[in-house]
């Protein structure tokens, strides 16, 4: 059986008032929620920077030890081509054996530069890190405060969420598709979320303006869907919210 306007409209009223009253109780969260997930994603992103900068870390100081080793090495070349100095037999295996010399020692001074800039970064690294740990640790603390805070407000009021929740959905199944979808989109349309309102001292409550007296009868006999020629949005008279009302105690 096809529903009559004022059915329609009381179905819209009903349906407003389940998410007016579900936008209270998250309202009641305020931005934890928000504070909750941004604290999650700042934790994960300096998790992420820690693991970077400890792998940076474990490099360099890999490669001092690659360079002290291949500092070892190069010393060990010198003394033996040093030894070797004392049997050459002419000038061209002298000369070679000194260039040889020549090049083992400038290794170790590109090794030992290499080593102070290792050295330098890991001290610059080691403060970033130390700083980021520092930083993660008082989310870490700030994300538990707030979770806390959440969790407290949550058990307070998710039964009684839930149960809303539940009357809405079955509340939108007496709403034709059409007018659902204009319901909707009045919803996201309007930050306070209000896509059906009442006449209130011959104003529309959701944006104020003042409602014609031929259009107030209008709303009042109920015999067509009526939006504020303002806003755009549902318009239902008085007497309607307190049917809604008494229907509901």
């Amino acid at each position: 059986m096809e529903q009559t306007i004022e059915q329609k409209l009381k179905a819209l009223w009903l349906l407003q008032r389940i998410h007016t009253k579900i936008d209270r109780i998250r309202q009641v969260r305020g931005e934890l929620p928000i504070e909750v997930s941004d604290l999650e994603d700042e934790i994960a992103g300096l998790e992420t920077r820690i693991e970077k900068v400890r792998n940076e870390l474990d490099e360099m100081e890999d490669s001092i030890v690659n360079r002290r080793n291949m500092i070892k090495e190069s010393e060990a070349a010198i003394r033996k081509y040093e030894s070797q100095l004392n049997e050459v037999k002419n000038n061209r295996e002298y000369d070679a054996i000194t260039k040889e010399i020549e090049i083992q020692g400038l290794d170790i001074q590109v090794s030992e530069k290499k080593i102070k800039e290792f050295e330098f970064e890991i001290r610059n690294k080691t403060e970033v890190y130390e700083n980021t740990q520092e930083t993660l640790e008082t989310a870490k603390k700030d994300l538990d405060i707030k979770r806390g805070e959440l969790d407290t407000i949550t058990s307070e009021t998710q039964k009684e969420e839930d149960e809303l929740i539940s009357k809405g959905d079955g509340a939108e199944k007496d709403i034709e598709d059409r007018l659902l979808r204009v319901y909707r989109r009045l919803r996201g349309t309007y930050k306070n979320g209000l896509a059906v309102v009442s006449i209130d001292r011959d104003s529309c409550s959701g944006c104020h303006n003042k409602i014609p007296p031929q259009m107030q009868l209008e709303i009042r006999q109920r015999k067509k869907i009526i939006v504020c020629e303002h806003c755009g949005r549902v318009l239902v008279d008085e007497g309607l919210v307190q049917e809604v009302e008494t229907e509901l105690a």
